[in-house]
């Protein structure tokens, strides 16, 4: 994905945008009957109720004020509750909840909608067929209304509650990692050993690496002819001695505005994000469980269900061999890619510090870590590392002889 499709792929995801959207929407349904009303015809005004629009405008306007407000303390609820039972870096995918945020927006809509209608009344913009469209325009807003509003309280019976967040946390580390497994090298080609007169390129801001547009890495590199090594994954922190990347070849007279023009294929935030971070949704899994592990907490049952839900999400992991396509096609851009060992440790080493105080997750934990060794045979020497990890955790922690036993029979 290019930076201005990823850019605006984040806009989308604002929640300002659909609000500012849909009540714009409302604002032009509402002057759209000012001006197709003289069109109509003369005798249209008598055979409908449009005497009442006035009244149904203002208990519509009173009442989507309140349900505005308080649609959005409930979010704000929820994403408090995610932040302190779940992990922070779970906020933003409740943020980015397209069923809340075309709610809030449409009920800010009809409001803005409401209010706007009020004042052409008031103020006579509208005449006796304007009035026809503008009834007919609330009749549509209402029932508009109505349908948001029974999707509303269904969903916010679930929202923010642990279930809930587990399930979007996996389903963006899936999506991650799906993506990781078809394209490891986001376009480019494995790394190699960076030669050592190669330039470095070093970034102006510190925060993490989020997205990475390799195409125009390529298009800059076959263009000038040359060859460059990425240093910094989505999910590294970068800061002015950390380089992004480095050139091989000659950069030319006008080095400076090249490596501005590199580093600008970098977006650089304060806070990781889950598209091109397969790592990032492991490490927001894990933290659940660890925080579910803790001893104020205590519930073996939530990190049960994480290891399930890290088990969906690791059975997509590709292997750490090369791709068997043609690299040649690819653009001279070389990429590193997160290894087995890496991502299995972001998953399993805080389950492993925390879990084996408890005889059920010790025991899931290592039927899961079988499970993905059976399932995903080139996985196995870096499954075995962990599992070799959680024998050794559990045989110094579990100091009961029958939960021994219990492990032991689920570990052979």
């Amino acid at each position: 994905m290019g930076r201005w499709a990823w850019m605006g792929r984040q806009v989308v995801r604002q929640i300002w945008f659909r609000a500012a959207l849909i009540s714009l929407f409302g604002v032009g349904l509402a002057l759209v009957a000012a001006f197709v009303g003289p069109y109509l015809p003369a005798n249209v005004h008598g055979r409908l109720g449009q005497d009442a629009v006035g009244t149904i405008l203002q208990i519509m306007a009173s009442s989507m004020l309140a349900v505005t407000t308080f649609s959005l303390t409930a979010m704000v609820s929820a994403y408090g509750s995610a932040t302190q039972l779940a992990t922070p870096r779970a906020t933003q995918l409740l943020i980015g909840d397209p069923t809340s945020q075309n709610a809030l927006s449409t009920f800010l809509g009809a409001f803005v909608f409401s209010v706007v209608g009020i004042i052409g009344l008031q103020s006579s913009v509208y005449g006796d067929s304007g009035r026809v469209v503008l009834f007919s325009g609330t009749v549509l807003v209402v029932a508009v209304v109505v349908v948001t509003l029974l999707r509303w309280i269904g969903h916010i019976t679930g929202f923010g509650r642990m279930g809930d967040v587990i399930d979007r946390v996996e389903d963006a580390a899936a999506e991650a990692m799906q993506a990781f497994s078809v394209d490891p090298r986001l376009g480019g080609r494995p790394a190699v050993p960076v030669p050592a007169g190669a330039t470095p390129v070093l970034p102006e801001a510190t925060g993490y690496v989020t997205h990475i547009d390799v195409a125009s890495l390529g298009s800059i590199a076959r263009q000038r002819d040359l060859v460059i090594h990425v240093a910094a994954l989505p999910g590294t922190l970068v800061h002015p001695t950390r380089p992004l990347l480095h050139v091989e070849g000659d950069p030319g007279e006008d080095r400076e505005t090249l490596e501005t023009t590199l580093a600008n294929a970098f977006a650089i935030e304060r806070h990781r994000r889950f598209d091109q971070d397969p790592r990032l949704g492991l490490i927001a899994l894990s933290e659940i469980a660890s925080r579910a592990l803790s001893p104020a907490t205590n519930d073996p049952g939530t990190a049960i269900e994480v290891l399930n839900a890290l088990l969906r999400v690791l059975l997509h992991l590709p292997p750490d061999e090369p791709e068997g396509e043609a690299l040649a096609e690819r653009p001279p851009v070389h990429v590193p890619r997160p290894t087995l060992d890496d991502m299995l440790t972001d998953a399993f080493r805080p389950l492993i510090r925390e879990g084996t105080a408890e005889i059920e997750v010790t025991i899931r934990l290592a039927k899961t870590l079988h499970a993905l060794r059976a399932a995903r045979p080139y996985a196995a020497p870096s499954v075995a590392r962990v599992i070799a990890r959680l024998d050794r955790a559990a045989r110094g922690t579990i100091a009961d002889a029958g939960d021994l036993a219990d492990y032991e029979a689920a570990h052979r």
